[in-house]
């Protein structure tokens, strides 16, 4: 009986053999290599891919925010403090400020000669007319240079808008646009600087003009009063005849 079980034992076993032969795995350490290698390239490829995908993040962020508008303009009352200052000098009485208009008026009120034409109450009324535009010059002068003086007031807090807003900004952008304001509020202030000169320039013509006018004038009272006759000569008379 034994002996019939160890023949079915030895039998099952070479039945099996095969399969158990088809089962055993076989390590190959050259392929694991190669293997290990290809897997630590790929991750490589996977890490630089999301360090590329990191930068360009980074890259759209930093544009996004050079390209941020700057929220505040000084155009407006920039505008306006300029506006404000040409309207006193187009509001200036006396002579115009047109070339053509000017040109005109200044030929007849301020003369190189007198003619015999011209009565001597025009050339009061002339005289009075001149001194109403050299007091008027002056006066605008005057007005421009108190309007710039409130000017300082609105340039001071300008300025130091756009300072405050050029330093904290965001971007490139904003930088550009705080800075092309300083430029501008520095072109304004040149512009008031020479509307200013302009004024005072005029009232300093239109008094040294008036200043020769008034000499002309005095040279034909003076030429009106002594006549076309012969000018006394004061001579010698002697009473005795010796």
């Amino acid at each position: 009986m034994k002996k019939h079980l160890l023949a079915a034992a030895a039998a099952s076993l070479i039945a099996l053999a095969p399969s158990l032969h088809a089962q055993k795995i076989v390590f190959d350490p050259s392929n694991f290599s190669q293997n290990v290698l290809t897997a630590a390239r790929t991750l490589e490829q996977i890490n630089n891919q999301i360090r590329q995908l990191q930068n360009e993040a980074q890259m759209l962020a930093n544009q996004a925010r050079n390209l941020t508008s700057l929220n505040f303009s000084a155009l407006g009352e920039l505008r306006a403090a300029l506006s404000a200052t040409n309207q006193l000098i187009q509001q200036g009485q006396g002579l115009a400020f047109n070339v053509a208009q000017m040109d005109m008026d200044f030929r007849r009120l301020y003369p190189q000669s007198y003619s015999a034409a011209i009565s001597g109450t025009q050339m009061a009324t002339d005289a009075r007319k001149r001194w109403a535009n050299s007091l008027e010059a002056l006066r605008t002068a005057a007005k421009v240079q108190s309007q710039a003086v409130q000017n300082f007031t609105s340039d001071e807090r300008t300025l130091s808008d756009l300072v405050n807003r050029s330093q904290s900004a965001t971007g490139a952008l904003q930088a550009m646009q705080a800075t092309n304001q300083l430029l501008a509020l520095q072109s304004r202030q040149a512009m008031q600087a020479q509307q200013l000169q302009i004024t005072q320039d005029r009232a300093t013509a239109l008094e040294q003009a008036r200043q020769v006018a008034v000499q002309e004038r005095a040279r034909e009272v003076r030429r009106r009063f002594q006549g076309d006759g012969t000018a006394y000569t004061p001579y010698t008379v002697n009473f005795y005849s010796n």
